[in-house]
């Protein structure tokens, strides 16, 4: 905060940055475990998907959904004019 009691205006911007960045990479996970889970079906797999997968596309989701979460807090902050 700057001696006025505001967030610093580059440190919030570096901070929204940084959110958008973990939703990026959060759903390029979720779009990799979705692929591997998705070869483990017909035509290229059994059927049956390794826990591993289902557990590896689990945590992507939660991941994602955090960082929306932490990403929609961020920005109802800055749609208040609290950023």
């Amino acid at each position: 905060m700057d001696n006025t009691g505001n967030i610093d205006h580059d440190k919030a911007r570096a901070e929204e940055s940084a959110a958008m960045e973990r939703v990026l990479t959060a759903t390029q996970r979720v779009k990799t475990a979705f692929a591997s889970l998705q070869s483990q079906f017909p035509p290229a797999g059994s059927g049956n998907p390794s826990q591993f997968a289902l557990q590896t596309f689990d945590a992507a989701l939660q991941e994602l959904e955090d960082a929306q979460a932490a990403f929609d807090e961020l920005l109802g902050d800055l749609l208040d004019g609290n950023r």
